[in-house]
């Protein structure tokens, strides 16, 4: 039996515009929510589970469900004003999901190879960045992404829409900086900070080993206390006026460099 909810009054519905909305009650809540077949089927394949997916059947048929379906997810049918009330997107599907948080502790993480790739960034304002950092990750397959002294949660409706999914398909790990630095010494890993402080050209070092490539904000960098810990700063030479490249292109030049290096495995 599939549920109906038609007003926006309904006490369901007023919770979820807060877990849109605000970054306390998603965090009270442990509950986020997730717009797009694409993205919750990505969810559903990073091991999230679902409390609820909600259907606007005029957009979305509700015999398209079987998917989700199968993953023992109860239904609920909107409709369009509820839709239109919760939708985050320009472009609609018809189709949300009320989705359980993970714990992003740097302890949760396992990393697929011997000599892993992590890609730190340091204190990422713009969810569009981080986003972009996400889909990069993505793209190369790195092991994890760790966000240090985040300002934002990871799951800012605005992360979830511009990482297109890719929140669900990284290990993704937060923490603060001097925790971090432990965490990578612990893990022997070697750390390259994107920087022009005493810095070389990023094409001339070795990535073969256990690696961090670790990026700061394109306004004010990375904190001394990385620069301290790095075993070698690296910068990609500039040919042009500007003297500086957005987060996320900087870090797939840098990424790339290290998957080269492994015969992009």
């Amino acid at each position: 039996m599939v549920k109906e909810i038609t007003s926006i009054q309904n006490s369901y519905i007023k919770h979820l515009v807060q877990l849109r909305d605000k970054s306390r009650e998603r965090k009270k809540s442990g509950l986020f929510l997730i717009e797009g077949k694409r993205e919750i089927l990505l969810a559903l394949k990073g091991g999230y589970k679902l409390e609820n997916v909600l259907v606007y059947p005029d957009l979305f048929p509700i015999e398209q469900l079987d998917a989700l379906m199968n993953q023992h997810s109860p239904a609920i049918t909107i409709s369009k004003e509820v839709y239109q009330k919760l939708a985050y997107r320009d472009t609609t599907e018809g189709i949300l999901a009320v989705a359980q948080a993970k714990n992003h502790n740097l302890s949760t993480l396992r990393f697929q190879h011997q000599a892993p790739i992590i890609l730190v960034a340091e204190a990422p304002e713009k969810p569009g960045n981080i986003g972009a950092l996400l889909r990069t990750a993505d793209a190369a397959n790195v092991d994890a992404v760790i966000i240090a002294n985040p300002r934002t949660d990871i799951y800012n409706p605005n992360i979830v829409r511009s990482s297109v999914g890719c929140l669900f398909t990284n290990a993704i790990a937060t923490g603060n900086t001097t925790e971090i630095i432990a965490f990578l010494k612990a893990k022997k890993m070697v750390i390259y900070c994107a920087a022009l402080q005493e810095s070389v050209h990023y094409h001339t070092q070795d990535y073969t080993k256990p690696t961090a490539i670790v990026v700061g904000t394109e306004a004010t960098g990375l904190s001394n206390e990385w620069l301290e810990n790095s075993f070698q700063n690296i910068m990609i030479p500039m040919k042009g006026e500007i003297d500086s490249l957005n987060v996320s292109v900087a870090a797939g030049i840098l990424i790339f460099e290290a998957k080269k290096q492994r015969n992009f495995e």
